[in-house]
């Protein structure tokens, strides 16, 4: 693989230079977060890429912006629409792609548009602004040091079971979204995979009624039983506690198998088999259908 150093502001010695790729941000509820940079950029690209064209139109009539093409690019049409867009790009265009709500390329096709510019040695140039996750994570009250992006969770149950395995002594703040007809399925899964931690549920950020939902994952999902969850979350979770991951690794039954582990727990405390999965499964922070499948 050889480098690739991008200068956004020095033109290619080219006959007809090469457009430009532009990731602009869009407010992700409230139209006063559109900053200055980005309604300047729509203004003179000559091509509009848009997750939604609908929406963007709506946008894009509040702030009395015109432009020569308004093309659609989103997930059921990115294989097609895609290498069309880099052409046009090539051919001298600037372009300018957006989402629906804040950062385009994090958790949509976007990402996929940016790749193909670069294999093409386009310049990709941030226009910054809105965005849900960090929104709700610097109000969260959780810790700012350290974080992680988990996007949206595997719909899959032994996918999103395997993801939070892997990420169970994860100390930084972990951040998700989710939607509405699925967010209380996700923190079952999360109280299940790494016990009752702290959360926030973050919903209609920066809009006119914007909610913030803080407490153990317990009191959470009691919460939503009473106040049925409407449009999309952000959940910012807490990491694990250190002494907790320390224990975990120091755990006297790290040389036992699960059998063993299991068995510990019949011989010596004279419970029974399910009782001993559950108590292995404590242990091992995971799930007791874990321990049932790996004793099969």
């Amino acid at each position: 693989m050889s480098i690739q150093v991008q200068k956004s502001f020095v033109e290619k010695p080219d006959a007809k230079p090469c457009g430009k790729l532009y990731l602009v941000a869009t407010p992700i509820g409230n139209l006063e977060d559109m900053t200055f940079r980005a309604i300047r950029t729509l203004r003179e690209v000559d091509i509009i890429a848009a997750e939604d064209t609908r929406q963007t139109r709506k946008l894009l009539t509040h702030y009395e912006i015109t432009t020569g093409k308004l093309l659609s690019y989103h997930e059921h049409n990115k294989a097609a629409s895609g290498p069309e867009l880099i052409r046009l790009i090539i051919e001298g265009n600037n372009l300018a792609l957006v989402s629906d709500a804040g950062l385009p390329a994090i958790s949509d096709p976007g990402s996929d548009l940016v790749k193909l510019a670069l294999e093409q040695h386009i310049s990709v140039i941030p226009i910054p602004g809105a965005n849900a996750a960090l929104s709700a994570l610097i109000v969260s009250g959780l810790s700012t040091q350290r974080f992680q992006f988990l996007g949206f969770l595997p719909r899959d149950n032994k996918e999103r079971e395997s993801l939070l395995k892997s990420l169970q002594d994860e100390e930084g703040t972990l951040l998700l979204y989710e939607s509405p007809h699925r967010v209380l399925k996700t923190l079952e899964s999360i109280h299940e995979a790494w016990g009752d931690r702290k959360i926030v549920l973050a919903r209609e950020l920066t809009k006119r009624y914007e909610e913030m939902v803080r407490g153990l994952i317990s009191e959470c999902q009691a919460w939503l039983q009473e106040h049925p969850p409407l449009g999309e979350y952000c959940i910012v979770i807490d990491g694990a506690n250190p002494e907790d991951v320390k224990q975990r690794r120091d755990a006297w039954w790290q040389t036992l198998s699960v059998e063993e582990h299991v068995v510990h727990y019949e011989e010596q405390e004279g419970i029974s088999r399910k009782d001993a999965m559950k108590k292995a499964a404590g242990d091992r922070g995971v799930s007791k259908r874990d321990i049932y499948q790996l004793l099969l």
